[in-house]
């Protein structure tokens, strides 16, 4: 389906999110920001087992529409502007809530909100011309948005976020890759195509793990180390009990490849 320039579709248990501004490098509406924060609620009972976040036209986001989003927010009061925030905020919130791993295909313009949606996502796949910035302080604002003072230190190291953050100087695909915001790079033609092959691998993989990995990722990050070890040992214990776990063993003993299902 197509809603308000954001392509939505399925296959192969697969989810495939496009940003489709491509004239304006896909910049984000106002109803764009309400359509992700939907559908990436949605996945929590949904079938799918994989997300593949991408831009149309050789560029990935290149964050908030000046004039649909900016231009407005100018005249905006206070409560008004904090509701606004809270939305974009609650992006970030389900994509990390969200059950599926997301991999974002990242490809020339990848700027302010843009970069935050390849930074909340689990795996980030770009090209050597990619530019990521998080440009906020060049308009006036603080890099802490949509959590990336929280996220973004965890990926780069505090050091270079704060370099990021302070400056809003775009990242090089290189750089990018070589400070561990990236975990690969590709041509431009083969990006999208490499993070759907991820995917589809992903998908193939036991769905209910892969939840349950993401789920202790972002719980663990406010937990002291001998609660986060008590809780994972929670979590293995309640994986060992399932039909995938089963299945491996047996596939195992029997020399074959597991199959896994999601249960």
């Amino acid at each position: 389906m197509t809603v308000s320039d954001l392509e939505i579709r399925e296959s192969d248990c697969v989810v495939h999110i496009t940003l489709s501004r491509p004239q304006k490098k896909n910049p984000l509406t106002f109803e764009m920001y309400e359509r992700l924060r939907d559908h990436f609620r949605t996945l929590a009972t949904s079938s799918a087992r994989a997300v593949v976040l991408s831009g149309a036209g050789g560029n990935f986001c290149s964050g908030g529409d000046v004039r649909e989003i900016i231009g407005p927010l100018t005249t905006r009061g206070h409560s008004e502007l904090l509701e606004f925030t809270q939305l974009t905020g609650d992006v970030v919130k389900a994509m990390r809530s969200c059950p599926q791993p997301i991999i974002a295909a990242i490809d020339g313009v990848c700027a302010g909100a843009g970069a935050i949606l390849a930074m909340a996502s689990d795996l980030r796949f770009g090209t050597a011309r990619s530019q990521v910035a998080f440009l906020f302080p060049r308009v006036g604002l603080g890099g802490c948005d949509m959590g990336a003072c929280a996220m973004l230190p965890r990926i780069v190291g505090l050091g270079r976020a704060c370099e990021l953050l302070y400056t809003g100087r775009a990242m090089s695909g290189e750089e990018a890759l070589a400070w561990g915001f990236y975990n690969e790079i590709h041509a431009p033609d083969d990006v999208l195509p490499a993070a759907n092959d991820a995917a589809v691998t992903l998908a193939c993989g036991p769905a209910l793990a892969h939840a349950m990995t993401k789920r202790m990722l972002l719980r663990e990050w406010v937990m002291p180390l001998d609660q986060a070890i008590d809780a994972e040992a929670e979590a293995q214990a309640a994986l060992m009990q399932t039909a995938d776990f089963r299945r491996a063993y047996e596939a195992f003993t029997a020399g074959q490849t597991p199959r896994f299902e999601g249960n």
